[in-house]
């Protein structure tokens, strides 16, 4: 059983995770996981197999056909499905996108069935059903209806606003525009009227509406380069190439819409990177790959028209598979509030059940003997009792406050427009404010623990800078790194093809160039303008560079701003001005970059004959490639530690001559393995080792990835938050880590844990764990034992192979039917009982990850794909029960976006498919800590108070019944008046609270700033709890004790000084009533933190308006118009007359007050919290912020072993397309006229091959 088990958790030592690659997003097709399955297989399923092969020999995995120019085609039986009941539907979607969740005529039903699905909106409507039975009811119906309705008319309108807003940008999206061919012409067509098969004409500069197959374009061999920041977040532009066939015979409009093939390829998936099928064309079958699909999403750069057909339209495009599910999201202090108002129900149950015995008790004893009370009906005293249960549940309705939801949504309203108003995070570069998207999540953005951040766009802008450069062993840069000291900049006007955007500062560095006494700098940035696969293109006069990379692009502009510029290039050859001397040289052969290589090279033949190899590339595989004499190799060295102190991404320029005779030699190699059919690039490679070494050594570039402003102090503040960050990114693992670095996640006393280093502890770990519950089979799996010894910064760098490896994520083959024997019932329960196994070990293993990755102060997962991403946030929410934020700037973000509690898109080079799904956006990432430190913790803050207080006073105003019970014979007679009762939490007691939970702060936004640890105590979930919130009711309790028994104790045997007594009901009412309104609102006076004279006018203006409305209300005028409404004719000017009556609710206040007031001081003075420690030293604080200056940011210095990134894209660049000539403008010609008699021979060879 050991070695079974053993097996099932022990990961394949044979293909171990590579760092360079990217993990699928969805299931591999059948023919990749194929030739992954044993070698010896059982002889009946080998059989079944072939003959299922043999029936169909293309169907294993492409079940998707769409035919060109044929809608009729896609509406065939057998490509409906089921929707509703017998309903059958297209399973090939349309163009149009739907977000919105209402239209005008299900808006109403829809809206009022999500809002009674809210228990205290449901309950209410119970509630107003109850009054309006005369046998039960005790209050009038409006006071339930009209704050009833003020709850559903202001959700609803919230509702509309919200779901408006989603049409417009719906409508947006799908109303733009683009070529369709219609009955044989181009004609103009909506997104949303695109529909599968259609063929598309698309322009320079214009999104792709679908995901559509490239059939031909206006550039040579049909090349379409695209830009696809939106899906992957990389700005530089990639190529797409379409089917020979196609480019030949589909550039006619008549051609196109004569075109009626077919393509048969995968169902929808999400795999960005991958895609599988087949063209049926005049009777021939063409494979299709990614290279030949252009996805929704992407925008057309660089070529004037292209055309393609639609295979994947609407939800069944790859970005949209990518979005994930649209999640509801809810706060924890809703989810709090929800279970505290199924509590107050339980209660509510309990006291009516117990009120209602004691009414039957007292109409056995009493009520049944006293003739006076006979009210005409014969109802026995159980059945009254149950009347009067129904009765005490509409009297103490009021414990389950209505106006506490509308409240709470106005609150947050208010908090939402804070942030949309807050000047501070507005970004003036690119006219960017913050926006609150949605208004339900505030309060959450002061309770976040971890934080799960993009890289590119996100904490980096994604623009290289070439900042500085090693030639010949001397260093050039600016003076200083410090950023706040000046340094003149150099003055480039003596280049005419200068752009004016390098900003150096080292002078001397020119005065070299131009001299030229040092041969060896003219040859370093003669070397950055020949050795590269940029594309070059001359609009209105000025040199645009096209580059697989933005390093690359940095590096070729770096040395046209230094006289070297790079001017056209030919399948052979390239033009290149040195100082403002045109030269053209032959290009021999390009050695493209792969991620195994990590360097690239040129072999050029110069002007007097010779021929030069020139390359570039990671210092670590170059250095041991380089000659033995190289006299700068050390003091290069040195200069490459310097640099990746400063987290620089750096590379090494080298060069070596060459004999005629020696590329001769090596040039057949490269033919041959050019032209190979099997492991080509294995080959390739192979031949490219031979030719690059003895290199000499030129000198080292250093290239800044240039970080946000702001990064590094706000991940600082915010671990001082103690909210830890984790970086996902599709980016290289180098590069990840060397913005860690940059952003100071990391420092040089981190110590790295890297996937194989954390595979084996987890190995270990759930080795433990199986012997300790097979030792005791009572024990659990779970233990608290640490990974690591506390003390040491530790962090943890993954990649997605690993991710998968280490989280039993690997593929598992699709269920196919197959003939097999019927397996035994043992064979049966053995399987169930493996596959239940191996669930158990995958959640404990992921369980382990987490708590491991979670020990770690920072988690940097690199080259994870956006499912992946998703996936480690989910892993987090679930296993450590934590609030999370993801934050990110493009489409491949929005999974992480939606899956986190709250999601934050940043307005910035990628698009606006982040900010379209996220929660809050704004334009840097520096404004997240303005974001959580001050509005996330404000709104915490206020939100706590607010339902603390409302809870209340809603215990104290509910509770004057329960004790009035005890006098009137259980009989569910009501202590005030009834228009009190309707707009007490309306009108009397709203305004106040109301101020407090939008404007209430315990210390100022930079105070907030300069203090992070203050935000700990919303982690920690201190200020509204179930503690808290039976304090409120305790607190509660005691209040209506309070403003019940001393007016009681008044009352009893009292003379007034007109000579009657003043107690009666109606004055009892209005005492009580206008005590519980003073006391109130002086409470929520003592629990304000920032006075204002809004506050102040809102305490006693509500005080005045209770007065105003109460003598209103009992003048005899209204009683004359509604003598049923208003029976409290002349009570308040009768009672409040009588200055005993004012002592009395003077001393309930007092009562109230001054007990709180006193256990107020003594927790200041002898348990003060953090930001009573603050409050009491703000004007000392105030003063040094006057005088404090902020820190400079100061690179550490000193010998590291640490590399930064090497600066190259992650694929191969543009050399094929260079070396083959495909990418170079000119007329077009058959095939045949071009190649001539070579044609029949290549063919020939073809086949013999």
């Amino acid at each position: 059983m050991n070695s079974e088990r053993d097996s099932e958790a022990t990961f394949d030592e044979d293909s171990q995770p590579n760092d360079e690659v990217m993990p699928y997003s969805d299931d591999e097709t059948e023919d990749e996981l194929d030739s992954q399955q044993p070698a010896i297989e059982p002889e009946q399923n080998r059989i079944n197999r072939e003959a299922e092969e043999s029936r169909e020999p293309f169907k294993k995995d492409c079940s998707w056909q769409v035919k060109a120019n044929d809608r009729n085609f896609h509406e065939q039986p057998q490509f409906q499905k089921k929707t509703f009941l017998c309903c059958n539907k297209s399973k090939y979607a349309g163009n149009s996108i739907k977000t919105y969740k209402y239209n005008p005529i299900t808006f109403l039903p829809l809206n009022l069935l999500e809002q009674f699905k809210r228990a205290a909106n449901f309950y209410f409507l119970v509630l107003l059903i109850l009054q309006a039975i005369p046998q039960i009811t005790t209050l009038s119906w409006y006071t339930t209806l009209v704050p009833l309705l003020l709850v559903l008319g202001i959700t609803a309108i919230k509702d509309l606003v919200d779901d408006v807003a989603r049409h417009r940008m719906d409508n947006e999206v799908n109303n733009r525009t683009c070529d369709v061919i219609k009955e044989g012409r181009f004609r103009d067509a909506k997104w949303k009227d695109i529909n599968v098969g259609d063929i598309l004409r698309l322009k320079k500069n214009s999104f792709v509406p679908a995901d559509i197959l490239l059939l031909s374009s206006s550039e040579p061999n049909s090349l379409c380069y695209v830009e696809t920041a939106e899906l992957d977040g990389e700005t530089n532009l990639k190529f797409k190439m379409s089917l020979e066939v196609t480019d030949r015979y589909l550039q006619e409009e008549s051609a196109l819409a004569r075109f009626d093939g077919l393509i048969e390829c995968e169902e929808p998936n999400n795999r960005l990177d991958k895609f599988t099928g087949t063209l049926f064309w005049r009777n021939m079958s063409y494979p299709l790959d990614a290279d030949k699909i252009l996805l929704r999403g992407c925008k057309i750069r660089n070529t004037d028209y292209c055309h393609g057909v639609v295979i994947f339209a609407g939800a069944d495009t790859k970005i949209m598979k990518n979005s994930g599910k649209t999640r509801f999201k809810r706060t924890k202090i809703d989810s709090l509030m929800n279970y505290m108002v199924y509590t107050i129900f339980v209660l509510l149950i309990l006291l009516s059940a117990g009120l209602a015995i004691g009414h039957t008790y007292w109409e056995q004893q009493i009520g049944n003997s006293s003739w006076y009370l006979y009210d005409g009906q014969n109802y026995s005293p159980p059945y009254r009792g149950f009347l009067n249960f129904w009765g005490y549940i509409i009297v103490l309705n009021t414990m389950v406050p209505i106006s506490l939801y509308v409240s709470v949504e106005v609150i947050r309203l208010g908090q939402s427009y804070f942030i949309n108003w807050d000047l501070q995070m507005y970004y003036p570069e690119k006219d960017t404010a913050a926006k609150a998207r949605t208004t339900t999540l505030n309060e959450q953005l002061g309770q976040i623990h971890y934080i799960f951040s993009d890289k590119t766009g996100t904490l980096t802008q994604n623009i290289m800078t070439f900042k500085k450069c090693c030639i010949n062993g001397q260093i050039y840069a600016c003076a200083s790194t410090h950023a706040h000291v000046y340094c003149a900049q150099v003055d480039f006007s003596w280049n005419m093809y200068a752009d004016g955007k390098l900003s150096f500062c080292d002078h001397y560095l020119i005065e070299q160039i131009r001299s030229g006494k040092d041969p060896e700098v003219r040859q370093f940035f003669f070397l950055l303008a020949i050795c590269h696969t940029v594309m070059v293109e001359v609009s209105n006069g000025e040199l645009n560079y096209q580059a697989a990379s933005p390093d690359e692009g940095a590096l070729v502009t770096a040395a046209r701003n230094f006289g070297f510029v790079f001017l056209s290039r030919t399948q052979n050859t390239i033009t290149i001005s040195e100082m403002g001397v045109e030269r053209t040289y032959d290009v021999l052969a390009i050695l493209d970059f792969n991620s195994d290589r990590k360097r690239m090279s040129v072999i050029v033949r110069e002007s007097d004959g010779s021929i030069r190899l020139y390359c570039k590339g990671a210092d670590m595989v170059i250095y041991e490639r380089l000659h033995p004499r190289n006299p700068k190799r050390h003091a290069t060295q040195e200069a490459l530690d310097i640099f990746a102190n400063e987290t620089l991404r750096t590379l090494c320029l080298c060069y070596k001559d060459i004999s005629y005779g020696e590329y001769e030699a090596w040039n057949k190699k490269f033919i041959e393995a050019s032209v190979a059919t099997t492991n080509r690039d294995e080959a390739l490679d192979q031949v490219y080792e031979e030719i690059e070494k003895n290199l000499i050594l030129l000198g080292a570039t250093a290239i800044e990835d240039k970080l946000q402003d702001g990064v590094p102090e706000t991940i600082s503040k915010l671990a001082k938050a103690d909210i830890k960050i984790w970086v996902l990114t599709g980016d290289k693992k180098e590069t990840a880590e060397n913005i860690g670095f940059a952003c100071e996640l990391l420092t040089e006393e981190t110590t790295i844990c890297y996937g194989e280093d954390v595979s084996a502890l987890l190995q270990t770990r759930l080795e433990n764990q199986r012997n300790r519950a097979g030792s005791n089979t009572q024990s659990s799996q779970r233990t608290t034992e640490p990974f690591f010894q506390s003390g040491r910064n530790r962090a943890l760098i993954i990649t997605g192979s690993w991710l998968n490896e280490i989280l039993l994520e690997k593929k598992k083959k699709k269920k196919k039917l197959k003939l097999k024997f019927p397996k035994t019932a043992e064979e049966k329960q053995m399987r169930i009982e493996t596959w239940r196994r191996a669930e158990v070990n995958k959640e404990q293993q992921q369980r382990n990850f987490v708590d491991l990755a979670c020990e770690c102060r920072a988690v940097i997962c690199c080259r994870v794909t956006p499912k992946q991403k998703a996936m480690v946030v989910e892993l987090v929410k679930k296993y450590k029960k934590a609030i999370t934020l993801a934050i990110g700037d493009g489409a491949n973000d929005v999974n992480m976006i939606k899956t986190a509690h709250i999601g934050v898109g940043i307005s910035g080079q990628e698009g606006m498919q982040a900010v379209m799904s996220s929660d809050y956006s704004f334009g840097q990432f520096r404004y997240l800590q303005r974001l959580l430190l001050v509005h996330g913790r404000w709104s915490y803050i206020r939100m706590c108070k607010f339902l603390r207080y409302f809870f209340y006073k809603n215990f104290a105003f509910t509770l004057v019944h329960f004790w009035y019970s005890f006098f009137n014979g259980f009989s569910a007679q009501t202590a005030y008046e009834d228009w009190f009762i309707t707009l007490y939490n309306v009108l009397y007691s709203s305004l106040p609270v109301l101020l407090v939970g939008l404007l209430d702060q315990d210390v100022s936004d930079k105070l907030s700033l300069r203090f992070p640890g203050l935000y700990i105590s919303g982690q920690k979930d201190l200020l509204f709890n179930y503690k808290k919130f039976f304090v409120s009711l305790i607190h509660g309790i005691i209040t209506s004790l309070i403003i019940f028994f001393i007016p009681y104790g008044a009352y009893l045997q009292t003379m007034g000084q007109d000579g009657e007594a003043p107690s009666d009901y109606q004055s009892f009412a209005v005492t009580t009533a206008s005590s519980l309104v003073i006391a109130v609102n002086f409470q929520i006076g003592l629990d304000t933190s920032y006075w204002t004279f809004v506050n102040a006018f809102s305490i006693f203006g509500s005080i005045a308006l209770y007065f105003g409305i109460m003598f209103d209300l009992h003048s005899a005028g209204i009683h004359v118009l509604f003598p049923s409404g208003f029976q409290f004719t002349g009570t308040a000017p009768n009672a409040l007359r009588q200055p005993y009556l004012w002592l009395t609710i003077i001393l309930s206040v007092a009562v109230c007050l001054l007990p709180v007031i006193a256990l107020r001081f003594l927790s200041m003075t002898i348990w003060p919290s953090e930001s009573d420690k603050i409050q009491k030293n703000r004007k000392k604080y105030k003063i040094e912020e006057e005088q404090w200056k902020p820190r400079p940011s100061a690179f550490r210095r000193g010998i590291s072993g640490r590399r930064s990134a090497y600066a190259f894209s992650h694929q191969r660049g543009y050399a094929d397309l260079i070396a083959s000539g495909r990418s170079i403008r000119k007329r077009r010609a058959p095939l045949d006229a071009v190649l001539g008699n070579s044609m029949a021979e290549i063919r020939q060879a073809a086949e013999t091959s």
